[in-house]
């Protein structure tokens, strides 16, 4: 699929405008905007323009999200909170309770929030940045509607529930692992079938037990419960996919039970009558504070000193380098610094679309 790159500076705006035509506060239409572009400019395309449009702005449309974000402290300790987000805007949801957290954490070393009825909050690796950009370590994590089986099972039982760890370190960039625990993320496959492409083999399960293939049949399968992710590590256990069901587990309790929050089937967003409802996901953020074990550029150092050790160990053969945590996202972010946001001909069709509809006049794309 051809792709244009649409300036920077032109994306923010226009993104936080539409934000805005669909009732977003303009403070929160900035918020979501920020986290959805900081997607691209890793170059994780699963999770920014691409799902501007049928991720949020059809959801606020639908009435399963509130453009409108009532951020309630429904519980608050010295170190932890619990948050209701009332099914407002996930990712405004999603950083004021990490900086809650590092606020915490600032005070007395650690600082915990658990969140409930809340929505998709975008790339769990910026709110874990927040945290190692304050000399803290970051780590979130949530659910998400089901779309993941089990080890030995064929049922999608829980999301792709992915979890984040963020890492002050003296080099130019933090150690940034942000991971789903299934074997492929459904964004993924939503990319995937939008460039006319397969899922890669083992990657998804159909009900019988056999694997899929097809992006597009698997998404509308995964839909009506009829195919299933594989935990990471892929189906069965002759690759360690019990290990990506385990952490997929902890990442549901976290997301659920701290928070006295939804969880599994009940984040599926389908009523009994196969209409759309809000899935009341839930998230949790944790911030250590490194001060209060060693000093932030003695932490930095020996960090960036492991990496530099692993970068720099024997490589196999053919290839002449490796790679840690962060480092990808950040040559990436270099490199479109100065080229823009690059979106494929579907994406280019929403962003116009959604300009039209909203009578956004002033804005003109370079691919038209």
């Amino acid at each position: 699929m051809p792709y244009v790159s649409i300036p920077w500076n032109l994306a923010e705006e226009f993104v936080a405008d539409a934000f805005c035509g669909y009732g977003v506060p303009a403070e929160d239409a900035r918020i979501c905007a920020d986290v959805l572009l900081e997607s691209d400019r890793r170059g994780i395309e699963s999770h920014g323009l691409n799902r501007l449009k049928p991720i949020y702005l059809d959801r606020i449309k639908d009435k399963i999200q509130s453009p409108v974000t009532n951020f309630e402290i429904v519980k608050d300790g010295p170190t932890v909170a619990v948050v209701d987000g009332h099914d407002g805007m996930g990712q405004v949801i999603g950083k004021r309770s990490m900086q809650i957290a590092i606020d915490k954490a600032k005070k007395l070393g650690l600082g915990m929030v658990a969140v409930r009825n809340s929505t998709h909050y975008g790339i769990a690796g910026f709110y874990t940045g927040m945290a190692s950009q304050a000399g803290c370590i970051g780590i979130t994590g949530t659910n998400a509607r089901p779309s993941t089986a089990p080890t030995f099972g064929v049922e999608n039982m829980f999301g792709t529930n992915p979890l984040a760890f963020g890492i002050p370190t003296d080099d130019p960039f933090d150690f940034s692992l942000d991971c789903a625990t299934s074997i492929i993320q459904r964004g993924k496959i939503e990319v995937l079938a939008r460039k006319g492409m397969p899922s890669p083999l083992g990657t998804v399960i159909s009900e019988n037990g056999s694997p899929l293939t097809d992006a597009e049949e698997i998404l509308k399968a995964i839909i009506k419960g009829k195919a299933a992710l594989a935990p990471l590590g892929g189906i069965g256990e002759e690759l360690a996919g019990y290990k990506g069901f385990g952490y997929a587990t902890v990442v549901e309790i976290l997301s659920s039970a701290l928070q006295n929050g939804s969880f599994l089937k009940q984040l599926q967003g389908i009523d009994a009558d196969g209409n759309r409802r809000a899935s009341h996901l839930g998230h949790f953020f944790i911030a250590i504070d490194v001060e209060a074990f060693i000093p932030l550029t003695a932490f930095r150092k020996i960090a960036g000193d492991i990496l530099r050790a692993l970068r720099n160990s024997k490589k196999a053969p053919g290839q002449d380098r490796i790679y840690t945590a962060g480092e990808k996202e950040y040559l990436v972010r270099l490199e479109r610094e100065n080229t823009g946001v690059p979106v494929n001909d579907s994406v280019q069709k929403e962003l116009v679309a959604v300009r039209d509809e909203l009578g956004l006049t002033q804005y003109r794309f370079p691919f038209e």
